[in-house]
């Protein structure tokens, strides 16, 4: 149950903020509209398709790193309550950092879904912060925690693009 909790929080605090909270802000405050009258406007066309499927891939790819750092990293995706053991497999084995395009994915499905520039925006800004994010604190965070697994791992997948075959090296969650 705790470790459930432990969960929960770290989802509510990080990509719910991100993903729901920032972009209300956004529509309602800096765009002046409605989240809600702007859910009234017809759901028809391959943009409003398209933005649905990023919607959704981005919330299956979360869905699915997040279960694997908690079955197999034994943490979260909190920096104050990071993953026990690395995890290098499912999206991991193709890119380090899957958690984050998810919420790009949703992030930018959003702004295509609500014709909005200002989650264009945020999104991009997401994106960036996290970059450098990763560069200068977890990156090397991980290579203290992981020592030579997670470099070995850092050599062979990329930060953001993703291998066409999954990386079959160290598997530190068995």
């Amino acid at each position: 149950m705790l470790a459930f909790l432990r969960h929960l929080l770290s989802i509510v605090l990080l990509p719910m903020t991100v993903i729901i909270i920032v972009p209300c802000l956004i529509l309602t405050v800096w765009e002046n509209g409605s989240v809600f009258s702007r859910i009234s406007s017809p759901f028809f066309g391959l943009g409003k398709l398209a933005s649905v499927v990023l919607i959704l891939m981005g919330f299956a790819l979360f869905a699915w790193c997040e279960t694997l750092f908690a079955r197999i990293g034994r943490g979260t995706l909190a920096p104050w309550d990071p993953p026990r053991r690395l995890v290098v497999k499912g999206p991991y084995q193709f890119v380090r950092n899957p958690m984050i395009i998810s919420v790009g994915l949703i992030l930018i499905g959003q702004a295509l879904f609500w014709g909005s520039w200002g989650i264009g925006v945020w999104a991009c800004l997401f994106i960036v912060m996290n970059h450098f994010y990763f560069l200068f604190s977890e990156e090397p965070g991980l290579e203290k925690r992981f020592g030579n697994l997670y470099c070995d791992y850092k050599a062979n997948v990329h930060r953001w693009i993703p291998r066409i075959r999954p990386w079959k090296g160290t598997q530190a969650g068995e």
